[in-house]
């Protein structure tokens, strides 16, 4: 049988009073894309960087890539490709001399061919003497992913990749890392985007520290338990204040000139919409969002800030 890629258990990380991982387990099999989700600070990036080596847990353990995340730190380093939150390559640079920088830092043999490699994979060969400073957002996010890949990696760990690109240049990455994987490269991908974590193989949801949920989406959605309902007419999104703080609902938005009300318990959603059945206005049964389950997660989540 083929091994996990990622097999942790019990990994916590506390800085001063606080546990900003608190007890997280998770496992991913090669070639799977795993979005992790979550609000900010809850951890998702000090978990990244304890699955790939740079943090040395406060408890836990577990392997990466077959190697001990705490005795064999160096090796899983050597095996990962991990883009961070922030732009972190030289933008006095152009595309190429920033490969040719990371590749030396690599040690790479026969540099020059993997680096032309990288930029025609990436579609960066036509700009790779433009200065790295100059490029706009996707671009930017195309040459980290190049840099990312460039020694051949069997796991990538992508810290919020996405965020302020475009959804185009969006999508182009995610075709993309979706060709990595289906090569047999591990994904785990930090993400506050619903649309990109649905074109995820599963998803890991992290609250302040704790592991709140894991699967696939539909997974997800069923193990809720949450219950919905969308109103449709006129003024139906106008209702979403007067829902929202309705006894047991624990979601009310509206999505363009309809509303979403949901709710763990069918006959709490159904007392409180009664009173707005009216002529003009039709209420549906519907599935829940995978969004309407992680506002229902967050809601049920205690902030570690305000614990510490």
């Amino acid at each position: 049988m083929t091994k996990p890629a990622i097999d942790v258990k019990g990994l916590v990380k506390i800085y001063g009073s606080r546990t900003v991982v608190d007890n997280v387990d998770l496992t991913i099999m090669p070639g799977r894309i795993c979005g992790f989700l979550g609000p900010n600070g809850s951890g998702k990036t000090t978990t990244l960087r304890m699955i790939c080596g740079l943090l040395t847990p406060d408890a836990g353990s577990g392997t990466c890539l077959g190697h001990d995340i705490i005795t064999e730190r160096d090796a899983v380093k050597v095996q990962a490709g991990y883009m961070t939150q922030r732009f972190g390559l030289y933008e006095d640079l152009t595309i190429r001399e920033n490969l040719e920088f990371v590749g030396r830092l690599y040690r790479l043999r026969d540099l020059r061919r993997r680096v032309d490699e990288s930029l025609d994979r990436l579609g960066l060969a036509t700009r790779q003497h433009q200065l790295t400073g100059s490029l706009s957002g996707g671009w930017k996010q195309r040459l980290a992913l190049a840099a990312c890949v460039l020694h051949e990696p069997k796991l990538l760990l992508l810290d919020e990749p996405t965020a302020g690109v475009d959804p185009k240049a969006r999508r182009a990455f995610w075709d993309e890392i979706h060709a990595l994987a289906a090569q047999g490269i591990t994904v785990l991908v930090s993400t506050h985007y619903m649309d990109e974590a649905e074109r995820c193989h599963e998803i890991a949801y992290i609250a302040y520290g704790k592991l709140m949920a894991r699967g696939t989406t539909q997974e997800i959605i069923t193990q809720s338990g949450l219950h919905a309902m969308v109103a449709t007419g006129p003024g139906a999104d106008r209702l979403a204040p007067q829902l929202r703080d309705a006894p047991g609902i624990t979601a009310a938005a509206a999505f363009g000139t309809t509303l979403h009300v949901c709710s763990p318990d069918p006959t709490a959603l159904a007392r409180a919409v009664e009173p707005y059945r009216r002529e003009g206005l039709t209420w549906e049964e519907a599935e829940p969002t995978l969004e309407d389950v992680f506002i229902h997660l967050m809601g049920q989540a205690q902030d570690n800030a305000l614990a510490a």
